[in-house]
């Protein structure tokens, strides 16, 4: 279960150790859009297409492409 920060309405950066993401979502950063970037570190964008997995070299966060 995400929360969202009811500061500015995103869910908080790097909460979670595993996220699934689509098509639609790429290219795919971390963090992502939807996370508050004001406590995280810098955004790195993610090769996640040939391989249809990627860890996050900061926070250690894997991303699993869905579809």
């Amino acid at each position: 279960m995400t929360r969202t920060d009811t500061a500015t309405g995103r869910a908080p950066a790097n909460a979670e150790r595993r996220y699934e993401v689509t098509r639609a979502e790429l290219p795919l950063s971390c963090p992502s859009p939807a996370m508050a970037l004001w406590n995280s570190h810098p955004r790195v964008y993610l090769p996640i297409e040939a391989t249809g997995s990627a860890t996050c070299p900061y926070c250690g966060a894997v991303y699993v492409l869905k579809d």
